[in-house]
């Protein structure tokens, strides 16, 4: 049996004052239109159609991919006449599924409930019960025990009974597709507002003796829409709160969960811990033991097993990713770029950054530093203003720090530049030669010393 996903992202979202369409308005670091898609991708769909109006072309360019096809509705004469664009895209037969972009929580599960309770011959409408349902479309059941919806009754022109009913209609539905083309195809506009409502489908259903029913969700978070900044917001705490909830439930400490951001994926070993206002995005990992510090923004990254990520610390691994080791010791007002590959037990520290390069176990850059495009070996000790120069104005060149090295404080190393194992470089220095194993280097103006003393490396 055929599958339509149909998603409505024409309107405009006057209220939330802002020139962006109302469905590209990111929750957790996504349009709430991809949210929308993404909770469908699971159900095997023939045909999933976005109906863009406001902003078409925008929706279109931010989530337009294999397998989407786009319908326009110009000018939006309601959620009907939206509809009614769509019949010439769906597939015959089957089953049309009609969501919203604007409602980005609705499960999986719910819409694959919908699809199957509307099994191709049945209309099928998502409702909810609020404690206040001022303002909603009622729900009104047939006298059959209630199995069969008779009606939507709007607030204001329901009856003191019917407002008294608390099942209200979400605005998401599954038709008989072949139906739904015939119904919208009748749908007309006299009304004040001058619109095409979908819901009058509902009396047509009724009228042709079609089944009517209703799939109750729980969870009103997975039906709430978003129409102003204030709404977002808050859909934004209920939804971080969820992932928060999962996570603990998983064995994460949060220190506290209502100041917590996942706009990704996380997965987290056993025995984490993470403190307030951190926020995690792309795909990030964390080792048993890992303990995350107030503050911390990290994107697309690996922290292993036992590592301390200190407060104020910001990770961006973007597409290259970033990886901290085991044991490591990183910030706090700390940061690593993309490519930052860490190996166990360095130490990172306050104002340090470190962009594409490697850093072997037990290297140390204590404070107050830049590593670019460099890689360093096995317990060297970076001094404080040290920076690697990687950059001549056109190309970018690579600096090799060998095991054992000792940088002092304020030095240049000039790339491309080659630091051989156990060489010490004088506080101060400007390198712009290779320094030979052992060698003790010294470059200030345009006087450099290099001796043959060899500083003792550690366990020799």
């Amino acid at each position: 049996m055929s599958l339509n996903i149909v998603v409505m992202a024409a309107g405009k979202g006057t209220r939330m004052k802002s020139g962006l369409p109302k469905v590209l308005h990111k929750l957790a670091g996504r349009a709430l239109l991809q949210h929308v898609l993404g909770n469908t991708a699971a159900l095997d769909a023939d045909a999933r159609i976005v109906i863009t109006g406001h902003g078409a072309e925008q929706v279109e360019a931010a989530v337009g991919g294999e397998g989407l096809r786009f319908v326009r509705q110009e000018p939006q004469l309601g959620t009907g006449h939206a509809i009614q664009q769509t019949v010439p895209a769906l597939v015959a037969g089957g089953t049309t599924l009609i969501l919203s972009g604007d409602t980005p929580l609705i499960s999986t599960a719910t819409t694959r409930a919908l699809v199957e309770a509307c099994g191709g011959d049945k209309l099928v409408l998502l409702t909810i019960e609020y404690a206040d349902p001022t303002g909603y479309g009622r729900i009104v059941r047939g006298g059959d025990g209630g199995e069969q919806i008779k009606a939507i009754v709007e607030h204001k022109d329901a009856s003191d009974a019917q407002r008294r009913l608390r099942e209200c209609y979400t605005g998401i539905m599954a038709a008989p597709t072949e139906a739904l083309k015939r119904w919208v195809g009748q749908l007309n506009n006299n009304n004040a507002q001058g619109e095409y409502y979908l819901t009058d489908i509902v009396a047509m259903a009724v009228a042709e003796g079609v089944s009517v029913v209703g799939v109750k969700t729980q969870d009103e978070t997975e039906v709430l829409g978003v129409n102003s900044p204030s709404q977002l917001a808050q859909l934004e705490r209920r939804f971080q709160l969820v992932q928060a909830e999962t996570l603990m439930t998983a064995g994460v400490r949060l220190a506290d969960p209502s100041r917590f951001d996942l706009r990704g994926t996380l997965s987290c070993g056993k025995d984490v811990e993470i403190d307030v206002n951190c926020v995690f995005e792309g795909h990030v990992t964390l080792g048993d033991g890992v303990r995350i510090g107030a503050n911390c923004v990290i994107r697309n990254a690996t922290i292993g097993a036992n590592a301390r990520i200190h407060e104020f610390t910001h990770i961006d691994g973007e597409a290259a990713g970033a990886s901290v080791g085991e044991g490591a010791l990183i910030g706090p007002f700390a940061r690593l770029r993309p490519g930052a590959q860490l190996g166990a037990e360095v130490h990172i520290g306050n104002f340090v950054e470190v962009k594409n390069s490697t850093l072997a176990k037990g290297a140390k850059a204590n404070h107050l530093a830049y590593l670019g495009d460099a890689t360093v070996g096995e317990r060297v000790n970076y001094g404080a203003g040290s920076i690697t120069a990687n950059y001549d104005g056109a190309n970018k060149h690579r600096t090799t720090i060998g095991a054992d090295v000792h940088v002092g404080s304020n030095c240049v190393l000039v790339a491309p530049v080659t630091l051989g194992d156990g060489a010490t470089i004088g506080g101060g220095s400007t390198i712009t030669k290779d320094v030979a194993p052992g060698q003790l280097a010294v470059a200030r103006g345009r006087q450099t010393v290099i001796s043959g003393w060899s500083r003792p490396r550690k366990g020799k």
